[in-house]
């Protein structure tokens, strides 16, 4: 087993990692009867792109000799009403550094063969912008 969910009520759960013991907590999101406390499944779906993208750059990007600390990842997410699901994912990385054309194109041909990208739905439209020192 990779997780553990527990329903704790009120449209909330915690998902705990069973290697290493790290928790999320879930909230359903105002629009759709939660509190909007906590991120939503779907909320955690868009969030897990963008983190699997700039961690597979880091990955490759210690092979270039470089290191991607401080870029960052902005994450939006649009739901469509029906039926219910993610629309589009946009996903926008400011990178840290500056680093060759080369490199460059390296790392965004990583980024977009990463496993939670080629898992989603073709449905999903996906809206990827990469900003380079």
């Amino acid at each position: 087993m990779t997780s553990k969910i527990t329903y704790l009520g009120d449209l909330r759960t915690t998902s705990t990692h069973l290697q290493s013991g790290t928790e999320i907590l879930s909230d359903a999101p105002t629009d759709n009867h939660g509190k909007g406390e906590a991120f939503s499944p779907t909320d955690l779906v868009a969030n897990a792109l963008g983190s699997c993208m700039v961690s597979i750059m880091a990955i490759k990007s210690k092979d270039l000799d470089f290191d991607l600390v401080g870029s960052t990842v902005s994450v939006t997410k649009i739901m469509q009403a029906e039926p219910r699901k993610i629309a589009k994912i946009i996903i926008v990385l400011d990178m840290a550094i500056a680093t060759t054309d080369k490199n460059k194109t390296i790392l965004e041909r990583v980024a977009m063969n990463c496993p939670v990208l080629l898992s989603l739905n073709t449905d999903i439209e996906k809206e990827i912008t990469f900003n380079w020192k």
